[in-house]
């Protein structure tokens, strides 16, 4: 009963935080997406590649979650693209109080989509509401096509999955057919795109379902 109660505070807590958050996005029209995956699963390679498809003609801020180091947050840099790195130091995921200390340097009026690169897991940050729009989820085909059997919540709680790799598909064992059926199983409103980010196949569809999400939170602000 105990443990129980400890969780309960910590998510409540959390989700407390997660509305002042929301409450914060709405207000400046920024959407915002928690991007999520196992370790490897190619989250900021993805993410590097919708950035520049993005280049003049949105305006984009980033929040990565490591346990350790800023590797990710100096790729993102790189590209002209502001970032700020939050180092957990050994937590599984991002929580909405992290997000909220970094709200006040961020400047969202000059935003159009914020990404949240949540920490590498398949567990803890489903459970974990940080005042997103929407959770994304990338799967890739190196990583086997029984992880929505696994990893359910993961699956449930995504607005959109990006199976990832698909260039490694002739040479890795992976069902894509088995892998969207079952995620769709546990998400009959899951959007699925199929993607290379070494590549670039499949990524025109998937930034313009971003861009479309983009356009209804900006109008619904104005």
């Amino acid at each position: 009963m105990h443990e129980i109660a400890v969780n309960e505070d910590i998510l409540a807590g959390n989700d407390a935080a997660a509305r002042h958050n929301r409450e914060h996005f709405i207000e400046h029209g920024v959407y915002v997406v928690n991007l999520m995956s196992a370790p490897g699963a190619g989250k900021t390679t993805l993410l590097e590649r919708t950035l520049e498809r993005m280049a003049g003609k949105h305006r984009v801020g980033v929040i990565e979650g490591d346990v350790a180091t800023s590797a990710d947050a100096e790729r993102i840099r790189r590209l002209g693209v502001p970032a700020i790195q939050i180092n957990t130091g050994g937590e599984c995921h991002l929580d909405a109080r992290q997000i909220h200390r970094e709200l006040a340097a961020i400047q969202l009026e000059e935003l159009d989509l914020l990404v949240i690169e949540n920490v590498g897991n398949l567990v803890c940050p489903a459970e974990f509401d940080l005042g997103e729009h929407d959770k994304v989820m990338v799967l890739s085909t190196t990583e086997g096509d029984d992880k929505p059997r696994k990893y359910p919540v993961m699956f449930h709680v995504a607005r959109a999955l990006l199976l990832n790799k698909m260039d490694l598909l002739p040479h890795v064992d992976f069902d894509v057919a088995k892998a969207e059926r079952e995620a769709r199983a546990l998400n009959l409103d899951l959007e699925i795109f199929r993607v290379s980010g070494r590549t670039g196949a499949g990524m025109d569809a998937w930034v313009t379902w971003l861009e479309e999400r983009m356009r209804r939170v900006k109008a619904a602000a104005t």
